[in-house]
């Protein structure tokens, strides 16, 4: 999920944990309220919740060590459940500091603590519910977890929770807005849920139809509408996949003056109508031997513990004389999108490999140490 719909997240759990303060509080002192034990101003918690939330995606400054480094380290150790209360300790404990007005450096974290580890728990499963990947086992295990309901960048998505905020800022005193809006997001993310399992239900069956021996079936999540997605049938050399949209009976025509939110659901088609492609993981032409031995090279093995459903995408000998083969990954194969990201492949001769990312029509290199 993108950074700014993490954030208001943290905002709407904030709303939530946020108690109402009694008269007497509210007319009390600084020190008063912080003997008592009274939770903090709504804004603050409200603040604290945002905060916490956005702090994950700090990880960002991995990638000013190395794209590597960021590649392999995004979604990880601030992501992780594993490390959540201690994030958490931090995080409200530094909080507190700076809101801290009883003279004691730290105290009060303790009032800042639950909104603090609810933010952050509302992070990571708004990572889980793409399918990226979020190592949640972090430090103790890099494997991916998503459960591939809900496309990176969801529209309605972030409206619900901006629709719970404007409610909760005309009805203050109330806190069901907020947590009305928290109930419609899962209901969303069920919706999204059903939608994945009638593209895998259709994966299935057309696996059944053409005898195809399906190794594995998924479905992508696609933009725009919670019933696009990419069905994915495996048979362990092809990938078979369409584009399709679970619920339309007919095709949708995008014109030019018609919404982008159109234009980008247009390319789903009818079950119907599905227009099954294969690809080939290893190609079926002269480079398929040398696209086997790239995929197992040593310099290419973070290549293959990111991809989910990597084909090759070219083999091809440059003008020094190298020979170079690239993959990328169906699971951003989103049509209109124009060039895919995260191509990546290996160029080299006689074992000599040297790392690069497809990049327009020419190549990046990149430093693997």
């Amino acid at each position: 999920m993108d950074t700014l719909t993490h954030a208001l997240s943290g905002a709407l759990v904030g709303r939530v944990l946020a108690g109402r303060r009694a008269p007497s509080a509210v007319a009390a002192g600084a020190a008063s309220r912080a003997a008592a034990g009274v939770q903090p101003p709504v804004w603050q918690m409200v603040v604290a919740g945002t905060i916490a939330a956005t702090f994950p995606d700090l990880d960002f400054v991995l990638g000013w060590v190395s794209e590597l480094t960021y590649l392999r380290g995004h979604r990880g150790v601030t992501h992780s459940l594993v490390l959540l209360p201690l994030w958490g300790l931090l995080i409200a404990w530094l909080l507190a500091r700076f809101w801290a007005r009883d003279g004691r450096p730290g105290a009060g974290w303790r009032r800042f603590y639950l909104v603090v580890c609810a933010a952050l728990f509302v992070h990571i499963l708004g990572d889980l519910i793409t399918q990226f990947g979020t190592m949640i086992l972090a430090p103790f295990s890099d494997h991916r977890f998503g459960w591939g309901t809900t496309f990176i960048i969801d529209l309605p998505f972030t409206g619900i929770i901006v629709a719970g905020l404007l409610a909760s800022a005309l009805w203050r005193t109330s806190r069901v807005p907020s947590a009305l809006a928290l109930v419609l997001l899962a209901g969303w993310v069920g919706v999204g849920a059903l939608g994945r399992s009638e593209a895998i239900d259709v994966a299935r069956a057309y696996a059944t139809a053409n005898g195809i021996a399906a190794v594995e079936v998924d479905a992508a999540p696609r933009p725009a509408s919670p019933f696009n997605w990419t069905a994915i049938v495996f048979d362990g050399e092809r990938y078979h996949y369409a584009h399709i949209n679970t619920r339309r009976s007919q095709p949708l025509v995008a014109g030019e003056g018609d919404t982008f939110i159109r234009h980008f659901s247009a390319p789903y088609l009818p079950v119907s109508m599905a227009q099954w492609e294969v690809a080939d993981r290893f190609g079926n032409g002269d480079g398929r031997e040398l696209a086997q031995k790239v995929w197992q090279a040593e310099d290419f093995a973070f290549f293959r513990w990111f991809a989910m459903f990597p084909v090759l995408d070219h083999v091809e000998h440059d003008t020094a004389g190298q020979v170079c083969a690239a993959f990328r990954d169906l699971r951003f194969a989103t049509p209109g999108r124009g060039r895919e990201p995260f191509v990546y492949g290996l160029c080299g001769s006689g074992g000599d490999w040297r790392l690069f990312e497809r990049e327009g029509e020419g190549r990046r290199w990149i430093d693997v140490r």
